[in-house]
C-alpha cells in the first residue's frame, strides 16, 4: 500500500500538567500516544517544578487560558479521544469540563479517559481539596473510562482506600455510579498498591472483570497512571472497544515497566520505558 493510501493516524489529546523530567503528565502522554500510533496533542492545565525525587512547585494555568487552548484546538483539529490528568484547582476543572462538554455533545469527541491525579509518586499533593467535588460533579460525568488507583478511589468516595479484592469490588460499584448511566461507561480500579500480582478491576455496571499481570520489580514507576490512561485513550482513538483497549493498554504498560531499568533518568522513581518496542532498533 502506498503512503498516500494509508489511513491517517487518529488524533489524541492530553489535558494535564507538565512534568519537566518527562516521566509523567503531558510529556509522558505524548510518548504513549506516539508509541501506540496516535498523533498527540496537549492542553496545559498546570506547570510543575518536578523531578524523579519530588515536586518542588506547582503553577496552575489561568482557567480562561485553559479554556482558550481547548476552544482553539477543537476549532481546527478533530480529536478522536482525549484524556484528562492533573487539573489542580476547581476553576481549572470547570474550564476543562465546559471546554470538553460541547465537542462530546456534538459527537466530535467519542471518548474521554479521566485519570483523577491527586498525588505524585513522591507523595506530593497535585489536586487541591476544594477541587475534588468539582472533579466529581463536572468532569466525571463526561468520562468513558475512569482510572483511579486505590488511594484516589478512597478520596473520590470519601472513605479509606480499599485494601483487598472484595473491597475493590464494592468501591468499583460505587465509583461507577459517579459516571453517566448510559451503558458505555467503565471504571478501571487499579490495584497496584496491594501486594502480589498487579490486579485491576474493570466494571461497566454489569460485568466485573479481573485484569492481572505479574508485578514488575522496579523502582522506575514514575508516571504509570498517566501512561496507562494515555494508552487507553490512544487505543480508543484507533477504534478499539473499551474492554479491548484497556487490556492492550495494561499489557503495554506492563512491558514498559519491565523495560524501565534500561533508562537512566534521575536518582529517584524513574520513568517507564514508553518506546521499549522501538529503541532496541537504534
Amino acid at each position: 500500500m502506498s503512503s498516500s493510501a494509508r489511513p491517517a493516524p487518529p488524533n489524541a489529546l492530553s489535558v494535564a500538567g507538565i512534568d519537566p523530567s518527562g516521566g509523567a503528565g503531558i510529556f509522558a502522554d505524548l510518548k504513549a500516544f506516539s508509541a501506540l500510533g496516535a498523533y498527540g496533542t496537549g492542553v496545559v492545565a498546570a506547570l510543575t517544578a518536578q523531578n524523579t525525587r519530588g515536586v518542588t512547585g506547582v503553577h496552575p494555568v489561568p482557567p480562561a487560558f485553559v479554556r482558550e487552548q481547548l476552544d482553539t484546538l477543537f476549532a481546527d483539529v478533530r480529536i478522536h479521544a482525549a484524556k484528562v490528568g492533573m487539573l489542580g484547582t476547581a476553576p481549572i476543572a470547570v474550564a476543562v469540563a465546559e471546554g470538553l462538554a460541547e465537542p462530546i455533545a456534538a459527537g466530535g469527541l467519542a471518548h474521554l479517559v479521566v485519570d483523577p491525579v491527586m498525588v505524585a509518586k513522591s507523595g506530593d499533593a497535585l489536586l487541591g481539596r476544594e477541587a475534588i467535588a468539582t472533579l466529581i460533579d463536572a468532569v466525571l460525568p463526561l468520562a468513558t473510562v475512569l482510572t483511579p488507583n486505590l488511594p484516589e478511589a478512597g478520596v473520590l468516595l470519601d472513605q479509606r482506600p480499599p485494601d483487598n479484592l472484595h473491597e475493590m469490588q464494592r468501591a468499583a460499584e460505587r465509583l461507577r455510579r459517579l459516571l453517566r448511566d448510559d451503558g458505555r461507561r467503565f471504571v478501571l480500579l487499579k490495584g497496584g498498591h496491594l501486594s502480589g500480582d498487579a490486579t485491576d478491576l474493570l466494571f461497566d455496571g454489569e460485568r466485573m472483570i479481573e485484569l492481572s499481570a505479574p508485578r514488575v520489580q522496579t523502582r522506575n514507576t514514575h508516571g504509570t497512571g498517566c501512561t496507562l490512561s494515555a494508552s487507553i485513550a490512544a487505543l480508543l482513538a484507533h477504534g478499539a472497544e473499551p474492554v479491548e483497549a484497556i487490556r492492550r493498554a495494561k499489557a503495554y504498560l506492563t512491558e514498559a515497566l519491565r523495560q524501565a531499568d534500561r533508562l537512566q533518568v534521575g536518582s529517584g522513581h524513574g520513568p517507564v520505558h514508553h518506546f521499549h518496542a522501538w529503541w532496541h532498533r537504534v
